[in-house]
């Protein structure tokens, strides 16, 4: 008899969690124990059942369910709900699509989820909790810090670093080399040239500075 494969829970039931239930139907080693909310406004999600909000945690950890993946895809409430689930004991294992590609040396921190399509190239380094989304391509030696969201089809050359908490909009393409400091936002579509300082937020091609604050502590 083969051993039963280990039950996570989805922490989630908005569009994000969708996304990593499919993630997680297509992996084939989990078994989806169900979906918690902070406020639940669905019955499943994917025919996953929607066990109630967070409050039911203690007791899911004691029925066995020893994982949890925090599926919100705001950078910030993603690291509160981790922290939230860690606090209550789950372990956060890395979430890596079947249809993922990733290249040697390739490290991928507590937490991490890369989504179907996306290609890590050889010795790129995925911080804790990011989140790699569908089709987006992070090349050679890049650095991804901390709660960091690269959006469906965003392009990060050889050799970028992204800050904790920075979010690259779906299909910007960033020149090899560039640091985004933490918290900043690229803007959909931007083809980032230059360095983006902590907390700004830039678009448009090439991209140019269309706000700047100091990142959250």
């Amino acid at each position: 008899m083969e051993p039963e494969h280990p039950a996570i829970l989805v922490l989630g039931a908005g569009g994000h969690g969708k996304a990593v239930v499919d993630l997680l139907r297509a992996h084939g080693g989990w078994r989806l124990a169900g979906v918690v909310d902070a406020a639940p406004r669905v019955a499943a999600v994917l025919g996953v059942p929607v066990l109630g909000d967070e409050s039911h945690l203690p007791e899911l950890l004691r029925a066995g369910i020893a994982a949890a993946h925090p599926a919100i895809g705001h950078n910030g409430l993603r690291l509160a709900a981790a922290a939230r689930l860690r606090a209550a004991g789950f372990a956060l294992p890395v979430l890596l699509h079947p249809a993922a590609l990733l290249g040697h040396g390739v490290a991928l921190a507590e937490g991490a989820v890369v989504m179907a399509r996306a290609t890590i190239g050889p010795e790129a380094r995925i911080g804790r909790l990011v989140l790699v989304n569908t089709g987006a391509l992070v090349e050679h030696d890049c650095e991804l810090e901390e709660g960091a969201h690269i959006a469906p089809g965003a392009v990060l050359t050889g050799g970028v670093r992204i800050g904790a908490g920075a979010m690259i909009g779906a299909g910007a393409v960033v020149r090899p080399g560039v640091t985004v400091g933490a918290g900043a936002i690229i803007g959909a579509g931007a083809a980032v040239l230059s360095d983006v300082p902590a907390g700004a937020t830039v678009a448009g091609v090439p991209a140019t500075l269309l706000r700047s604050e100091s990142p959250p502590p």
